[in-house]
């Protein structure tokens, strides 16, 4: 079930108002990745509280256009981290990787431009 700011967890209502809803939008996230509601509140609270409170910097990955398919790589990387011959095979394990080293994800159509950015701060 998606939550909002006036519908969120028990667990989410002593958040300051921008920790809040960067964990509204980190546990959205994650449950459209498939995790359970039990697992996906606790990391998107500790995740929200990182990037609000902590001044921590997030790692930027690109899922681009490779010469064999599609690639995730660290952002001036030239280095590709994972590469599938389509798009959407690369997504969910882009994805995961980019929430895991809680990082940020853009996504760029062929031609170059960006089409979406996921877990911005």
């Amino acid at each position: 079930m998606p939550w909002d700011k006036n519908d969120y967890p028990d667990s989410f209502k002593n958040l300051n108002a921008d920790v809040r809803n960067k964990a509204i939008e980190i546990a959205n996230a994650l449950l459209r990745d498939g995790y359970e509601e039990g697992r996906a509140i606790p990391i998107a609270m500790d995740q929200a509280r990182k990037n609000v409170e902590g001044g921590e910097e997030k790692i930027i990955f690109e899922i681009r256009a490779h010469d064999e398919g599609w690639q995730l790589k660290k952002k001036d990387s030239k280095k590709a981290l994972l590469i599938e011959d389509t798009k959407e095979e690369l997504m969910g394990e882009a994805k995961r990787y980019a929430n895991k080293h809680h990082g940020e994800l853009h996504i760029y159509t062929k031609d170059g431009s960006l089409e979406e950015k996921l877990y911005e701060s």
